[in-house]
């Protein structure tokens, strides 16, 4: 691959103008968008008139002057669009562990004779901590986690199992589930499905309605780049409005909230999902940066997503010094999402030495070096200089510096 091919590679980009968008730091490859987005503009802008002008002038008034009642659906809808999902299904409101809690008892109460639950070995520990708490609390009977590796999950499939929960993504890998194909299969037997999108949504095209998905979740924070600890979503097909019965019954899900009635009565639709107060500061972050997406297909940003990935690997191939570095993600590209992992010991001392020499990627226990490719910020010049600094760290072993192994909180 040479110079003037990577350069054609940008020139002809149709999303390379989406990168003055972002403020992104001078001398810094950011390849850890599936950790956490990089800061779009606009939600710069967004926060400093919520805070400034809206909150600062308008004080309460805001909730009816400046629509913040409304930001969970509307916000919702945006992300709707990126889902393959229709309005009125998507609401952003709490965190991915919240709204799992809250469609696995849910689902589980739309399954009555049924307990278990079916998820992936090696899940993102937060999915499985939930099945985990729901089964302390309902007792076994009501709620049973059974685990099963990728290729045992159709034989998994029986008619005594109640609710299906996968990560459509594996975070460490990044390998890709066939969502049609599973979701068809658990219906087959009677089997509801929750589908967490935390490193699908704003990556891949994604289809929900036409999968027949009944409800799935996802975070802010990630490719949608709504800033850390953005809420998450949450979508329920239109079909289970009228059967759910979530959990926490807060007031914001109340059919109307403000006639601070001593008994609660959901909501009609998607808005029953919603318990307390939204965070109306955060929220507006991410309503700001779902912007960036409003005249591109997901089918071009899933194209610039394999083309950086396949760079990735034909320069590192280039170089023997990156051959220690072992691919733990699926070399099939429609079977992974948009990072790449990479086994190695040291794999989290070479994190901190790449970090420190102007590429971010990020460690995944045990030995994982794991880069996220968001086409939306990144350019192909980037993937060659991050390969070329890479090499540089592996060959010159400079991650075996003693500070690079000192372990930090967040990893």
């Amino acid at each position: 691959m040479t110079l003037y091919t990577i350069e054609q590679l940008d020139d002809q980009d149709p999303l390379a103008a989406k990168r003055a968008l972002f403020d992104l730091p001078e001398d810094v490859i950011y390849l850890d968008g599936n950790s956490l987005g990089a800061l779009p503009h606009a939600s710069i802008q967004r926060v400093q008139e919520v805070v400034t002008h809206q909150w600062g002038n308008d004080l309460i008034g805001s909730w009816n002057k400046h629509g913040w009642i409304d930001l969970p659906q509307k916000t919702g809808d945006k992300i709707a669009s990126l889902l393959g999902a229709g309005p009125g299904q998507v609401i952003v409101c709490d965190s991915i562990s919240v709204n799992l809690y809250k469609l696995l008892i849910t689902a589980l109460e739309m399954q009555p004779g049924r307990a278990t639950v079916v998820s992936e070995q090696g899940n993102f520990p937060t999915d499985l901590y939930m099945v985990q708490g729901v089964q302390a609390l309902l007792g076994e009977k009501r709620c049973n986690l059974l685990t099963v590796a990728a290729d045992s999950i159709e034989h998994a499939l029986t008619e005594d199992v109640a609710v299906l929960m996968l990560t459509h993504i594996n975070f460490r890998s990044g390998q890709l589930h066939d969502m049609q194909r599973l979701t068809r299969l658990a219906h087959a037997k009677g089997i509801l499905v929750i589908w967490d999108l935390a490193h699908s949504a704003g990556a891949v095209p994604l289809n929900l309605d036409d999968c027949g998905v009944d409800f799935a979740v996802g975070c802010g924070y990630k490719y949608l780049n709504g800033g850390p600890g953005a809420p998450a979503f949450l979508y329920a097909a239109t079909r289970h409005h009228e059967k759910i019965n979530q959990p926490l019954a807060g007031w914001m899900g109340h059919a109307n909230p403000f006639a601070f009635s001593q008994d609660y009565q959901p909501a009609p639709g998607i808005k029953q999902f919603l318990a307390g107060t939204p965070s109306i500061i955060a929220m507006a972050a991410l309503d700001a940066a779902l912007d960036v997406f409003n005249d591109i297909d997901m089918t071009t940003v899933r194209e610039k997503s394999v083309a950086l990935t396949q760079l990735f690997l034909q320069l590192k191939q280039q170089h023997t010094d990156l051959d220690e570095l072992i691919l733990c993600s699926p070399e099939d590209t429609s079977q992974r999402g948009s990072q790449l992992s990479f086994c190695h010991d040291d794999a989290y001392a070479i994190c901190q030495a790449l970090i420190d020499n102007g590429v971010v990627p990020d460690f995944r226990a045990p030995d994982i070096v794991r880069f996220g490719f968001t086409p939306l910020y990144l350019s192909f010049a980037d993937i060659a200089n991050a390969v070329e600094i890479l090499q540089k760290v592996m060959h010159e072993k400079r991650y075996q510096k003693d500070k690079y192994k000192q372990r930090a909180t967040v990893t």
